[in-house]
């Protein structure tokens, strides 16, 4: 669990209860329940973008948290991050921790050629790479990252397809290894509403079914 910042605190409950937030660098408002939404996982996530297009930074503990994780472990590593802000934002701060090689990226913004080099590279157990850091909906789909044996949601989504299919990045043909799946999640947020809202889907499966496709939610 990641405490919001009071920076944060104060935006989430503008934007919840205005449908608008004020920084001294603008403002951004929203004009439907979706795009509000959309906004408030943003400030939890640690950014915001304003109505004239800029995407601003606000303080926040997500990303030393995740650099706490990362202490606990000397595995390789998988990072899925919905926006692109935090994922330049978490490869920034992993070269200032690990070093510049130590990660990859792969979302929208990397070429294929980039793509292919970044899987090969994390992929390789002698490679300085430790650090996957993804969009799932990019990422989570056809790719073997088998060399990870913990992997972070620096943020989620409520599509239960695009979860399921980046966490079996990690359990493909040639894992050896148990896998830990460890969600950084502000209480009392839309971070938790997401999270239940994934539970549900599952459990909806579930009577579908009639099996438990996936355990790690319930």
């Amino acid at each position: 669990y990641v405490e919001l910042s009071p920076e944060q605190k104060k935006s989430y409950i503008q934007m919840k209860e205005m449908a608008l937030a004020q920084f001294s660098e603008g403002i951004t408002s929203t004009v439907n329940f979706l795009t509000q939404l959309m906004r408030l996982h943003q400030i939890v996530c640690g950014h915001v973008k304003l109505d004239d297009g800029q995407v601003i930074s606000l303080p926040n503990n997500r990303i030393q948290e995740l650099l706490n994780i990362i202490e606990e472990t000397d595995k390789k590593i998988i990072i899925w991050a919905n926006y692109r802000h935090d994922i330049e934002s978490i490869k920034l701060a992993l070269q200032k921790e690990h070093g510049m090689n130590s990660v990859v990226t792969y979302y929208g913004d990397t070429s294929p050629e980039d793509r292919q080099k970044a899987i090969k590279e994390f992929q390789d157990p002698k490679s300085f790479v430790k650090f996957f850091v993804g969009n799932p909906k990019t990422g989570g789909y056809g790719i073997t990252l088998t060399e990870a044996s913990l992997v972070v949601y620096y943020s989620n989504s409520f599509d239960l397809e695009v979860r399921i299919q980046s966490e079996d990045r990690a359990h493909r043909i040639g894992q050896k290894r148990n896998v830990t799946y460890i969600d950084l999640i502000c209480p009392k947020t839309v971070d938790d509403k997401i999270v239940r809202a994934l539970r549900s889907k599952i459990d909806i499966a579930n009577e579908v079914l009639g099996e438990d496709p996936k355990k790690w939610l319930i």
